[in-house]
C-alpha cells in the first residue's frame, strides 16, 4: 500500500519513481487491439534494459497476434494510486532471434522461460514513446514524463 503522499512528486522525482519501478517490477498489464479494434488485456512479465520491455507471449494467441498486427501497445505498471502508463512501439521477435544473454536475463528476472517450450512463443520488444505516471489527482497535471521516446526535462 502507498504511504500518503505531501503534495505532488516533482518530474525528477516521478522519473525516479518509475525507472525504479521499471527496474524492479516484474509483471503489468499490456493492453492490445485486433485489427479491427477489439481490445485484449493481459499480465505478462517482462525485464526492462533502460532502453526497451522484453516481454514473451505465445505467437498465435490474442496479444502476440495483436502486438504483430497492430505494432503498437499499452502497458501499465503498478495500482491505481500510483500508477505507470507506457506507449510504446512494438518489435516481433522469433525466439531464437534475441541475445541468449538477453533471454537468460529475461528468465532469470521473472520465473519464467519461454525458450523450448512445446507452445510456439516469440519475444517482444516495446520501446516507449510516451511515459505518464501518477498517485493522486494532485498529479495529473504533469502526468506526462516522456513524448515522443524522450524523457522530459
Amino acid at each position: 500500500m502507498q504511504e500518503p503522499t505531501h503534495g505532488p512528486r516533482s518530474r525528477a522525482e516521478r522519473r525516479r519513481d518509475t525507472e525504479r519501478r521499471l527496474a524492479e517490477d516484474v509483471d503489468l498489464w499490456l493492453a492490445s487491439a485486433s485489427p479491427d479494434g477489439a481490445p485484449y488485456l493481459v499480465p505478462l512479465s517482462f525485464d526492462w534494459d533502460g532502453g526497451a520491455l522484453l516481454l514473451a507471449t505465445v505467437a498465435d494467441g490474442p496479444t502476440g497476434r495483436n502486438l504483430a498486427a497492430g505494432g503498437t501497445a499499452r502497458l501499465t505498471l503498478g495500482h491505481t494510486r500510483d500508477v505507470t502508463v507506457v506507449e510504446g512501439t512494438v518489435e516481433v521477435l522469433a525466439m531464437d532471434a534475441l541475445p541468449r544473454e538477453r533471454g537468460d536475463r529475461f528468465a532469470a528476472r521473472t520465473g519464467f522461460d519461454p525458450r523450448g517450450l512445446g507452445t510456439a512463443y516469440r519475444w517482444f520488444l516495446v520501446t516507449p514513446r510516451l511515459v505518464q505516471a501518477w498517485r493522486e489527482a494532485d498529479e495529473l497535471a504533469g502526468r506526462e514524463l516522456m513524448r515522443d521516446g524522450r524523457w522530459l526535462d
